[in-house]
């Protein structure tokens, strides 16, 4: 088992190799000053999407310093910063909505468990099959439903009742225009704006925190009464969450396992997206398998201490090289930060609006959506554009956990449409002296070659039988030109048997010629090699015309 494990490419944590050869000085000045930064960056953050989850803000920074730590210290790469991203902000909300925080405790842990069994048996490779399209229509439906769902604080309307759904907020919004109230209004323009500003002017500056903290500040200076952390959730623990209990739940696991594969899947879609990300920035590269275990751990720690799903956070991976890190201890010491801020300085995040998270969590909403690759897919081909309006339509009208099923459906169907256009079967010359293979009678040539080129898999089985049905030509031999299929599965032999079973039944002698040795044992374990016989079978296509010649007589 731990040999399999080990080809499946797991491997030693990536902190341990960047430091086998010593941690010069100059090394831990750039980590410290990269992790005190991105620490900065992620406290906010951390809240905001807390928060916008129907979590509390106390749970948002536990993650932060959970995820973050474990990730960085038994992750598969060198820069990788974790922690709550907005990915999982509807996720989390409709998971709470339907069965409550100890639900989402259940849920998360079996994403963790699920993402480290993937990890160990290298099961992340195949998330990369799944296309940019239904990603894209994912995370721009996600940006979406966050940028719908703060209106009602960035403008400080009041409603009677609680919306649930993105259209049901949205019409709220507009049914209660009328209790705006601009204080608060001009409190979440103020953090946009200088948001805005630092990121235009000085980017190397963590934009919301300077946003939030001159907000905060006009609120403080000028008396403003508008709503805080700490009148909504009366403030924030100086001290990290216990052990949740979640031993004593009362609905089932068939309940909550769907919501364990959607947050188990996107955590794995976003980490390892991360980490390609981080790899193109700094020319290293990560391990997958490595890096989906500790994701799996760092989940299954999240969930057991009060925190909330995580993943690999792109635009926090990239302050982090942007800032000079130097190995995985910057992760680290981002955690720490946050925990520094929990034992410090909570009284002063008490006194946050709610308004200037809001607007950080729209401007976050806005890059998440990247409108302007969304405008270029509906150029692309129809499939493509298809599929990513779909993937968006389930997500921001629907559920996501329905978007992902649906998408990873989609995923797989596009995935053989596109490999069964790589497939085709055409007629060739068999080489032969026509005079020789050509019977005047029937018209019909004696020996028909034909070439199959690409993968004979299950997407292409049903036009190879259909290609093959001997309605205009009935010769006495058939050769199936192989040379070109580098793989095949059990539809694809399933299919070849077809073939053959039909074309004996013409009185036609199947041939084959060069089968590689990998299709070979395949058809030797599936019976197929026996149901063609080894003596119809060659290694190339000169063999199989010779063995005609042969039978047949002909002076080639």
């Amino acid at each position: 088992m731990v040999s399999y494990i080990k080809k499946c490419g797991y491997g030693l944590p990536t902190l341990f190799s960047s430091l086998k050869d010593g941690y010069p000085m100059a090394g831990v000045r750039r980590d410290v000053a990269a992790g005190v930064t991105v620490g900065i960056v992620a406290l906010p953050l951390a809240m905001a999407f807390a928060i916008a989850s129907g979590a509390t803000p106390q749970a948002g920074l536990a993650t932060a310093i959970i995820a973050g730590f474990i990730i960085s210290a038994i992750g598969g790469t060198r820069f990788q910063i974790g922690g709550p991203t907005g990915a999982f902000v509807v996720i989390i909300s409709g998971v709470i909505a339907r069965h409550g925080y100890e639900g989402l405790v259940v849920a998360t842990i079996l994403a963790g468990l699920i993402l480290v069994v993937m990890g160990l048996f290298g099961l992340g490779r195949l998330l990369q099959y799944i296309p940019y399209p239904v990603t894209a229509g994912f995370t721009t439906g996600i940006g979406t439903i966050i940028f719908i769902t703060q209106i009602k604080d960035f403008f400080g309307f009041t409603f009677p009742a609680s919306p649930s759904g993105v259209v049901e907020i949205a019409r709220a919004c507009f049914d209660n225009v009328a209790t705006l109230h601009l204080p608060t209004l001009g409190i979440g323009v103020l953090t946009m704006g200088c948001m805005l500003a630092v990121r235009r002017y000085s980017p190397r500056i963590p934009a919301p925190i300077v946003g939030i903290v001159l907000a905060s500040l006009a609120c403080f200076a000028f008396n403003i009464d508008t709503e805080t952390i700490g009148s909504r959730f009366g403030g924030i623990p100086s001290s990290l969450p216990s052990m949740t209990p979640f031993w004593n739940f009362d609905f089932s696991l068939a309940d909550i396992l769907p919501d364990a594969l959607t947050i188990a899947l996107l955590a794995g879609i976003e980490s390892l997206l991360s980490a390609t990300v981080a790899d193109g920035m700094s020319g290293d590269k990560h391990n997958p398998s490595t890096e989906l275990v500790a994701q799996g751990v760092a989940n299954i720690g999240c969930a057991l201490f009060g925190g909330l799903p995580a993943t690999g956070a792109i635009a926090r991976t990239a302050t982090n090289i942007r800032s000079g890190a130097y190995s995985p201890v910057s992760g680290i010491i981002h955690a720490l930060t946050v925990l520094l801020f929990i034992l410090v300085c909570t009284p002063l995040a008490s006194r946050i609006p709610l308004a200037s998270l809001s607007a950080v969590l729209m401007i976050v909403a806005w890059d998440m959506s990247e409108l302007h690759k969304v405008r270029r897919l509906l150029r692309a081909p129809k499939s493509d554009s298809s599929v990513m309006i779909i993937a968006f339509g389930l997500t921001v009208f629907v559920d996501i956990t329905v978007a992902v099923q649906v998408g990873v459906v989609l995923a797989a169907l596009l995935f053989m449409k596109r490999m069964s256009e790589l497939s085709d079967i055409t007629d060739i010359d068999s080489g032969l002296p026509e005079e020789e293979t050509h019977d005047e009678l029937s018209g019909n040539e004696q020996v028909v070659v034909y070439e199959v080129n690409g993968p004979l898999f299950f997407g292409f089985a049903q036009r190879f039988v259909d290609v093959l049905n001997f309605t205009r030509k009935r010769p006495k031999i058939l050769v199936l030109c192989m040379r070109n299929v580098p793989v095949m599965d059990a539809s694809g032999l399933e299919a070849l048997e077809t073939v053959i079973r039909r074309a004996r039944s013409l009185g036609i002698l199947v041939m084959l010629s060069g089968v590689n040795d990998r299709t070979r044992l395949v058809m030797r374990r599936m019976g197929t090699e026996a149901f063609v016989g080894e003596d119809n079978i060659f290694p190339d296509f000169s063999a199989a015309v010779s063995k005609i010649v042969a039978d047949r007589g002909i002076t080639a």
